[in-house]
């Protein structure tokens, strides 16, 4: 009887078995070239997996992207009808209970929705997934291509244990598990991107994780704007914004004045106001990676050479993005006595972020990265519009940032303030520093995104 029973178990045991391999077989053919790509994050705020989605439908793909809704994506992924987008939900915070309690339940509930999501999707012969966050996103991206015969292909931004420490210090029990996970589930994948060379190095020393350097590129919508598109978005912006609006009216009514341009009503032709002020601009998740005192202390030092009687142009300085830290940091700002220094902190549309690089003098940059080991994409998108940047150094900027060449790197508000002062001597001198880096951006060869993603991502996609 004994006998009959195991017999039985084991013939159940290997039609299942036949069955779920003959499902992963069907799954694998029916998705040869469609593509999941899974953010546990916004999407409209992930731009590099934005550009991936892009490539891969460029490529004969198709492509469901699954994550956060909070932020309204490019407009040509919205109009490719070969991108779903896939709203996942996310938790809101418990009112109840200790912190390791919520998170707990977060980690759960996030577990089992992406198994939802990604288990009633098409078939995919690819799992394409960012990290961070990767907890518990790698594990159940994991367990959905072992079921679907799918390949995890994870493309490593930063480390997620590292952001956790920011918040909650090292040696906190829930960075050190975060940690574990990372490193343990991180091998599980079939191939591995990063997106530094001091990133790749740390993942196959520390982690014993293979990876190739993908280093990020703008998209081709980022690029240097001609006066009269400048003047739009400016009269647009100062409908909301007043740093943006004409100091003064124009004799003739007819003329359209902003802060920085006016066109001639007769002829229709753009210039620069004589005397303009300066255009500054920083972009931010106000996370605790980006120390905006830095900023406003050296904007107040600059405002104190101006008052001095220094050379020098008035400052608009404009702040986009949104995060945790926006409130604290914008009442800090509101404290602020400037005369001479008008500072706003808008939410811009998608398209018109480009724009306004495209339409600024110098760029600065805060992000010093959790792990020293991940560069800030606003420089690359800064780059992309030949905008030259000040950016605060951290360990592996050098791979981006060249200094006194694209750029200026600096320590601290004292450094910065005194690269504002240079740089800003005599505005605007067509010999001067700003335009001899913009020169050197225009003449720096780089392939655009489109063309290093077929030549590098790719090949290693299609031979995975």
């Amino acid at each position: 009887m004994a006998a009959s029973c195991v017999a039985l178990l084991a013939v159940a045991a290997s039609l299942l078995l036949l069955l779920l391999v003959s499902w992963k077989r069907w799954r694998q053919g029916r998705g040869k070239w469609h593509v999941i790509i899974v953010v546990l994050g916004d999407l409209g705020r992930s731009p590099r997996m934005q550009y991936h989605a892009l490539s891969f439908v460029k490529s004969g793909f198709s492509v469901t992207l699954l994550g956060f809704c909070n932020s309204r994506p490019y407009d040509e992924l919205l109009q490719n009808n070969r991108i779903q987008i896939v709203s996942l939900t996310e938790l809101q915070k418990l009112p109840v209970g200790p912190y390791i309690f919520q998170y707990g339940v977060k980690v759960v509930f996030q577990s089992v929705h992406l198994l939802w999501k990604l288990i009633c999707r098409e078939p995919a012969a690819y799992i394409f997934l960012q990290n961070p966050p990767g907890l518990p996103a790698i594990a159940v991206c994991w367990l959905v291509g072992c079921l679907c015969g799918s390949k995890l292909i994870i493309d490593w931004h930063n480390y997620g244990y590292s952001i956790m420490g920011l918040v909650h210090g090292p040696s906190h029990c829930l960075v050190v598990l975060a940690k574990w996970y990372e490193k343990l589930s991180g091998r599980l994948s079939h191939l591995n991107l990063c997106v530094t060379n001091s990133m790749r190095e740390d993942l196959a020393e520390n982690w014993g994780i293979k990876a190739v350097t993908v280093y990020d590129k703008p998209a081709s919508f980022f690029k240097e704007i001609p006066l009269d598109l400048q003047h739009q978005l400016f009269m647009k912006l100062g409908c909301t914004y007043s740093a943006f609006k004409a100091r003064s009216e124009p004799l003739d009514p007819a003329t359209e004045r902003s802060a920085f341009t006016e066109r001639d009503a007769q002829s229709g032709v753009v210039t620069h106001l004589h005397g303009r002020p300066a255009l500054l601009v920083s972009s931010t998740s106000w996370t605790e990676d980006e120390d905006f005192s830095i900023l406003l202390a050296a904007l107040e030092k600059f405002e104190q050479l101006i008052l001095d009687g220094e050379s020098l142009p008035s400052l608009v300085c404009v702040i986009t993005g949104k995060g945790p830290l926006k409130e604290y940091y914008s009442g800090l700002i509101s404290q602020k006595r400037f005369q001479h220094i008008q500072v706003c902190t808008p939410w811009l549309e998608a398209e018109d972020y480009p724009l306004l690089l495209g339409s600024a003098d110098l760029g600065v940059c805060l992000h010093k990265s959790s792990s020293g080991l991940d560069l800030p994409m606003k420089v690359v998108d800064m780059f992309g519009c030949c905008l030259p940047v000040c950016a605060v150094n951290f360990r592996c900027l050098h791979e981006l940032v060249k200094h006194e060449e694209n750029g200026l790197v600096f320590e601290d508000s004292e450094e910065l303030a005194a690269q504002l002062q240079m740089l800003f001597s005599k505005f605007p001198d067509p010999a001067g520093k700003l335009n001899q880096f913009r020169k050197n951006l225009r003449e720096s060869e780089q392939l655009p995104w489109d063309e290093s993603w077929k030549q590098m991502v790719l090949p290693l996609v299609m031979d995975t």
